[in-house]
């Protein structure tokens, strides 16, 4: 039985499960019945975070155009371009064991892609969600649904994997931003063109 947070709450992931190792994380959303003229195309990301909050190079934030990160602990399975269907829309592996040292945090976010130029919004998302499954037991270990709280916002820091004294934990974090993935980069740090 998974656990369903709520918006601010952590949960331990590795402490009282030694055995975790490989996880997925899955994203999902619907599209509500609005036609803004063009396809949603909605992006998870991951940005691994040293304990300063930002990510030491490029390298370090795995998305659509950089699909894994050179120790092979983030591996992004690829952009959906559409979000139609059921279940996951866009899966990220993670390798608990290959995370280096250096990365104390991995921040879980989904954006809009042209949402500016498409005239979309997080308004116009609904049933977003992240879940993390045990990847060697198939067992879904963690949910977090997002609610339909956002207007604005074309960027969303859904979560984020972070160390605390040697174990995994697990934040639903839930902020939306505006200004897209630029806005995110920028906040990670990551200079973008």
């Amino acid at each position: 039985m998974p656990i369903n947070l709520s918006k601010g709450q952590k949960v331990d992931l590795t402490k009282g499960n030694a055995s975790l190792k490989h996880i997925m994380v899955g994203l999902g959303w619907d599209v509500n019945a609005f036609d803004s003229g063009s396809d949603f195309d909605l992006d998870a990301s991951a940005f691994m975070c040293g304990a300063n909050g930002k990510c030491p190079t490029e390298k370090e934030f795995v998305f659509y155009g950089n699909l894994e990160h050179p120790s092979g602990a983030v591996k992004h399975q690829g952009d959906n371009l559409t979000g139609e269907g059921d279940g996951d829309d866009e899966q990220i592996f993670v390798d608990l064991k290959a995370i280096p040292e250096s990365v104390d945090k991995i921040a879980f976010t989904v954006t809009i892609y042209e949402a500016q130029e498409r005239r979309q919004n997080f308004g116009q998302v609904s049933n977003a969600y992240i879940r993390i499954v045990d990847e060697d037991t198939n067992q879904e270990l963690i949910r977090y649904d997002l609610g339909e709280d956002f207007s604005i916002e074309t960027a969303i820091v859904v979560g984020e994997l972070y160390r605390h004294n040697g174990e995994w934990k697990f934040n639903a974090i839930g902020s939306g931003f505006q200004g897209g993935l630029a806005a995110l980069c920028g906040h990670y740090g990551i200079q973008v063109a």
